[in-house]
């Protein structure tokens, strides 16, 4: 069986299955989303919602959504929320298989594609997604035109942890976030789940740990000194698209971002590059 094969869903997307010695994912072109991860003997990485219809022009909930030129919702009412990259249909510009069984597959967002109501700048927007034992996403934007931009972004991933309740996050404490308009302190070893939670931290340090029923994940981000922290819990996932009102149980993100004071400029010329690589400790 070949390594990399590209399939199409049957409501009509198309995605990469890949399976190797290593690993089996799925990849979809709609929004290079990194859709599905499982290391080869362990327990999945990504949760995708079991309401999930995969249509055509709505942004997958689950997996790794790419939340880009913004993230959360625009100053201007009319913009879409998260961005506009996630529900556009990306090209596959190149794919490899290494010697290690690791596979590399690269991305671009043709600047055709891009809204020029919402973005009226030009620019090359590449994804890299590296799949074996673990998995990274690398997000590159790079500034071809003659004005500076300023950008937020993230790559919101969903984690599969099997049970909320007993689910801890590591990483976070003495950090500084912003939760339903009130800047806060975490003052403790790690994060617990009692409540809907919705945090953007700032400053925070590049590696977190989930501590989870099916194990430890270990999150790392680069290029990023903020990351997001969100649970629905059980009103809001009953009000979600695409969403069971049991879901918010087994899954919970931890995002790699540029977000509020982290926002970034990217003067002419010049690339910045967010990552997330994530897998089982």
């Amino acid at each position: 069986m070949e390594a990399i094969r590209r399939l199409t869903h049957p409501q009509g997307l198309e995605y990469l299955l890949i399976d190797t010695p290593l690993c089996r994912a799925e990849v979809y072109l709609q929004g290079a989303q990194l859709a599905s991860f499982t290391p080869k003997g362990a327990a999945p990485i990504l949760w995708m919602s079991d309401s999930e219809h995969k249509k055509p022009g709505f942004g997958l909930r689950g997996g790794v959504p790419i939340c880009w030129p913004w993230f959360g919702m625009h100053e201007q009412a009319d913009h879409p929320q998260h961005g506009f990259a996630r529900k556009l249909i990306w090209q596959l510009v190149d794919q490899q298989q290494r010697a290690d069984g690791s596979v590399l597959l690269t991305l671009e967002l043709p600047q055709s594609a891009m809204p020029s109501q919402f973005w009226p700048y030009q620019c090359k927007l590449e994804a890299q997604i590296e799949l074996g034992r673990t998995a990274e996403v690398q997000l590159t934007t790079t500034n071809l035109d003659q004005l500076a931009f300023s950008i937020t972004q993230a790559l919101h991933s969903y984690f599969a942890i099997n049970d909320i309740h007993n689910t801890r996050v590591h990483g976070l404490q003495g950090c500084h976030y912003l939760e339903f308009g009130e800047q806060k302190v975490d003052q403790q070893a790690f994060v617990e789940f009692d409540a809907e939670t919705d945090r953007v931290y700032q400053g925070v340090p590049l590696q977190q740990k989930i501590e989870c029923p099916n194990g430890t994940l270990v999150v790392e981000r680069s290029n990023s000194r903020s990351c997001v922290l969100w649970n629905p819990w059980i009103a809001k996932a009953q009000r979600l698209d695409r969403f069971n009102d049991d879901g918010y149980l087994d899954m919970l993100c931890l995002e790699a971002s540029n977000a509020l004071d982290d926002a970034i400029t990217i003067e002419p010329g010049q690339s910045h590059t967010l990552a997330t690589r994530f897998g089982w400790e």
